[in-house]
C-alpha cells in the first residue's frame, strides 16, 4: 500500500537527520495517514478512505466531503477519490435537472 494520500495527494518527502555533530544521514518523512470513513450527503453514503490528518481537516473545514471533492483538481485525487467525485458530480446534475 502506497503511503499517498487519497484526497490531497501528500506522499512522503526526504531530508537529513542532522545530528548534533552537524553529521547528515538521508531521511523520509512519511505523511500521517489515517483509514477514515467520510459520509457524502449527495449520495447518502460512506466511504472508507485512506487520507491524512491535514487533509480531514480541510475536509472539515470547507464543509463536508462533497465540497472538498468539489474544489479539489483532479490530479491530485486517486483513482478511487475521483470515482466518487465524478459520482458526486452526477447526482447533482440529476438533483439540478428535477427542479
Amino acid at each position: 500500500m502506497s503511503r499517498v494520500c487519497e484526497l490531497t495527494g501528500k506522499g512522503p518527502m526526504t531530508g537529513n537527520n542532522v545530528s548534533h555533530a552537524n553529521n547528515k544521514t538521508r531521511r523520509r518523512f512519511l505523511p500521517n495517514l489515517n483509514q477514515t470513513t467520510l459520509q457524502s450527503e449527495a449520495l447518502g453514503r460512506s466511504f472508507k478512505l485512506r487520507i491524512s490528518a491535514h487533509a480531514l481537516r480541510s475536509v472539515d473545514h470547507r464543509g463536508g466531503l462533497d465540497k472538498f471533492l468539489a474544489k479539489a483538481k483532479d490530479t491530485d485525487l486517486s483513482a478511487n477519490a475521483l470515482k466518487i467525485k465524478k459520482a458526486i458530480g452526477k447526482s447533482s446534475a440529476e438533483a439540478d435537472a428535477l427542479t
